[in-house]
């Protein structure tokens, strides 16, 4: 009985929390991938994934790129991240309008299939996962913040220099604009709802 009553609160905390979210809110966790510890030294951050909610259906959805860049259920991805921490954030001064959301969500749907660019590469032939987010904002004209160089992110830990090593050889892409989980978390335009 004892069970029972424990999984019916958290199914309840779940659910009026996940009801406390809106379409367009970005969230961020620490993803258990090979890649992830990398991409927290590289960015100083506490952030590796991030993601768009939706709610399609009235149940709550995270449009995301893993590989292939695609779409699960809130619950899913919560579960996913390393002990299940999460953080949720939303535009500070202003609701998304209506219109905006069906241009970010016609973006994302547009994106759905696409392979995860394991090369952190700004074109639209591939896409990781803080790309996905910045640009379905920036589909709505709404730019969270300026990417930057490759060479202008935290490259001298010997787990980012094996990777940039494995993914690009001798041939690093220094110049190539990017954009991280981290970065778009410290968005002056955001503010942290959970």
């Amino acid at each position: 009985m004892r069970i029972y009553f424990i999984t019916f609160l958290l199914l309840l905390s779940f659910t009026s929390c996940s009801q406390q979210y809106k379409d367009g809110d970005l969230i961020f966790q620490h993803s258990a991938s090979a890649q992830s510890t990398a991409v927290q030294l590289a960015t100083n951050s506490n952030y590796s994934h991030c993601g768009i909610i939706f709610y399609l259906d009235g149940k709550p959805y995270v449009f995301e790129a893993i590989e292939p860049v695609g779409v699960r259920s809130l619950a899913d991805w919560i579960d996913s991240g390393v002990d299940q921490n999460y953080a949720v954030y939303r535009l500070k001064d202003k609701s998304l309008s209506a219109a905006q959301l069906n241009q970010m969500k016609a973006y994302l749907k547009a994106q759905m299939g696409k392979h995860y660019d394991l090369g952190f590469n700004w074109s639209e032939r591939e896409m990781y996962c803080s790309e996905l987010a910045f640009k379905a904002y920036q589909a709505t004209g709404i730019e969270l913040c300026r990417p930057k160089a490759l060479r202008d992110f935290n490259l001298e830990s010997p787990q980012v220099r094996r990777i940039m090593q494995q993914r690009y050889g001798a041939e690093i892409p220094y110049d190539e604009p990017m954009v991280s989980p981290g970065q778009l978390s410290e968005s002056a335009l955001l503010y942290k709802v959970h």
